[in-house]
């Protein structure tokens, strides 16, 4: 436990940050009144994942590499906060849809239907409902997340001094 320490840190504040951005999201009406422009708005997370992960990679290279972390341990350390994040992804997305934004299902469905996206509401149900978003946001987060780690590790390295 003692070697996953700071990737267990950094996973917490990835899964809180992302937390207080729905709570975010909800209060600028992107779950309700302005759900129109929710699909563009909603991609500004990823600058706040890339940096969370930048800080990440550094504290683990400060923290447990005394300054000098190759690109495969820096990648490995993006790994397993990835890992850890997709497995807490579905209580982060329970907590959302019940606690912090119940309406937005409710609300995206009927928009999505309104434009046209989908051709009924049983359309529409059977892909923004919990479940599938939990299965969405594991998936997801687990792929972003070694993508985002391959990355980060590339400029977070030690370089070689020769």
């Amino acid at each position: 436990m003692e070697k996953v320490k700071v990737e267990i840190k950094w996973a917490m504040i990835f899964l809180l940050a992302s937390l207080l951005w729905m709570y975010i999201e909800k209060l600028s009406g992107l779950h309700s009144t302005h759900i129109d422009q929710h699909l563009y708005w909603t991609n500004l997370f990823a600058i706040i994942a890339i940096t969370v992960y930048v800080f990440a990679l550094r504290d683990k290279k400060k923290s447990d590499y005394n300054g000098q972390m190759t690109y495969l341990q820096g990648l490995k350390s993006g790994v397993i906060i990835s890992i850890i994040v997709a497995i807490f992804s579905p209580l982060t997305q329970w907590i959302t849809a019940t606690i912090i934004t119940p309406e937005y299902f409710p609300n995206i469905i009927e928009y999505s239907v309104e434009q046209g996206y989908y051709g009924s509401v049983e359309d529409a149900q059977a892909y923004f409902n919990l479940e599938s978003y939990m299965v969405q946001s594991a998936v997801g987060a687990l792929m972003m997340g070694i993508v985002t780690s391959a990355i980060v590790a590339v400029f977070v390295r030690s370089k070689s001094k020769g």
